[in-house]
């Protein structure tokens, strides 16, 4: 099911026939007999083979959340109009800035403090605002880049240089999947373009625990789907059939190369096949009723977003380990006042919905959501109406899954240029996630080209202060 999955090819199989040969004579019954002993063999070596590599495994210490959901918003969203107020940078709107030619933009929108902690919470995200009590907003984050592609290279995988494992599969490699009829890491209305795909690869892991994509931010739909879910030309005791002569032909190969991509090609035609059977089910949002549907925006301006953050509730309910939704558009140089308003119009009603309803079904507790981008932006802009770049300093919160709510964790400098306290790199981000899901990020490694290699490099330290 995963794109480094379908570029696999197989060469002629020992018994004489080409492999399509062999699929057309499954597929249609002919000459089954002759390949009876065939599928027999597949049966049981599969018996005999090792546990999935989905399977469910111990965490390294009690977890706090069991499950992830990352709200990506691509495009860097600016602090200083979302949860890090300047008062300053506003007082001094129009003053030169750091930059030549550019001056202080300050912020066109008021904050306010909400909830019991009093987190101040911008007025663009007045429904979001109602769940401050909710929120960990982590006020001094920074990364090493300030270019789209690199920085959510490693904001999705922990470095922009080399090829890595996406934080998603890393998860899914430490923790399994629950639920073995699904795919244990979805990303949704993904990145294809700026290298995304290599966003939610598993790299030098196993082909396993890649992600499955659904959708395409390129091409951005209200109800994404994944193909050829049906086979409209043979029944399913025949597909079964066809499945079991594959994977006998395809671990004879496996044998034969001691090629790991070809046992990630059974996997991922397995779990295909047993997808058909439910992840429908959990796609179709037909069944769930008008109030919920209206908390998520679904008929709104947030509609296609809200409907994805739905769809991301019914995953993460049914098992899926780690789901990521994409929100493009955040790359606002010199449409400030339009593009947030937009923006925050899509986004506020469906991200409090999914709060509310993972509280309400008693998953908060235990589902860990992240809402940010690659990095920040600046104070200043030769537009006056944008801001540039910014990956010194900006902000990005937690939700639920063990981390205190309420909470305003570090600050940037007055007018918001870079972290000054309470400093989070990329690499802590990574290692307190996996930390809130029972995973040390030393322990969590992986022997890969003769050495051990793991999510955060030689980095990262748990952020202990922002855990409940």
């Amino acid at each position: 099911m995963t794109g480094r999955d379908s570029a696999l090819r197989v060469p002629h199989s020992a018994c004489g026939l080409s492999r399509r040969d062999a699929l057309k004579r499954a597929g249609t019954g002919l000459g089954y007999v002759a390949f009876a002993g065939f599928a027999a063999e597949a049966a049981a070596r599969e018996a005999r083979a090792p546990d999935s590599p989905l399977a469910p495994k111990k965490p390294h210490f009690e977890p706090r959340a069991k499950r992830v959901i990352f709200l990506c918003m691509r495009g860097g969203p600016s602090h200083m109009e979302t949860f890090d107020p300047k008062p300053r940078l506003t007082a001094d709107h129009g003053k030169p800035g750091k930059l030549k030619g550019c001056k202080l933009l300050g912020s066109r929108w008021k904050f306010n403090k909400h909830g019991e902690s009093g987190l101040d919470v911008v007025e663009l995200l007045p429904e979001t605002a109602k769940h401050a009590d909710k929120l960990c907003v982590l006020r001094g984050m920074h990364t090493d880049n300030e270019n789209h592609p690199q920085a959510l290279e490693q904001l999705h995988t922990g470095s922009f240089q080399f090829i890595r494992p996406s934080v998603g599969s890393w998860v899914l490699y430490g923790l399994g999947s629950e639920n073995r009829n699904l795919p244990g890491f979805v990303s949704i209305n993904p990145l294809s373009a700026l290298g995304g795909t290599r966003y939610y690869q598993s790299a030098f892991l196993p082909a396993a625990y890649s992600a499955t994509l659904l959708g395409d931010a390129n091409r951005p739909t209200p109800n994404p789907t994944v193909g050829n879910l049906a086979n409209p030309r043979i029944t399913a005791a025949a597909q079964r059939d066809q499945l079991d002569l594959l994977r006998a032909m395809d671990r004879d190969l496996a044998a034969k190369t001691a090629d790991p991509l070809v046992e990630g090609m059974i996997q991922s035609a397995e779990l295909a096949f047993r997808m058909q059977g439910e992840l429908p089910k959990v796609m179709d949002l037909s069944g769930e009723t008008k109030d919920t549907l209206a908390l998520y925006g679904v008929g709104g301006p947030g509609d296609a977003f809200g409907r994805q953050c739905l769809l991301a509730r019914r995953m993460s309910e049914a098992g899926v380990r780690f789901v990521e939704i994409t929100h493009t558009e955040w790359d606002l140089h010199g449409s400030l006042t339009s593009g947030m308003t937009n923006n925050c119009r899509q986004i506020d009603k469906p991200v409090a919905g999914l709060l509310a309803d993972l509280q309400r079904r008693g998953l908060l507790k235990d589902t860990l959501v992240i809402w940010g981008g690659e990095f920040g932006r600046t104070p200043e802009d030769p537009t006056q109406d944008g801001r540039g770049h910014n990956n010194r300093g900006y902000s990005m919160w937690l939700a639920g899954g063990g981390v205190r709510g309420g909470l305003a964790h570090g600050a940037t400098d007055e007018y918001g240029y870079e972290a000054v306290a309470g400093k989070v790199h990329t690499h802590d981000l990574h290692a307190t996630v996996l930390h809130l899901l029972g995973l040390d990020h030393e322990k969590l490694t992986y022997r890969h080209g003769g050495r051990d290699f793991r999510l955060t490099d030689v980095h990262g330290e748990v952020v202990k202060e922002i855990l409940a």
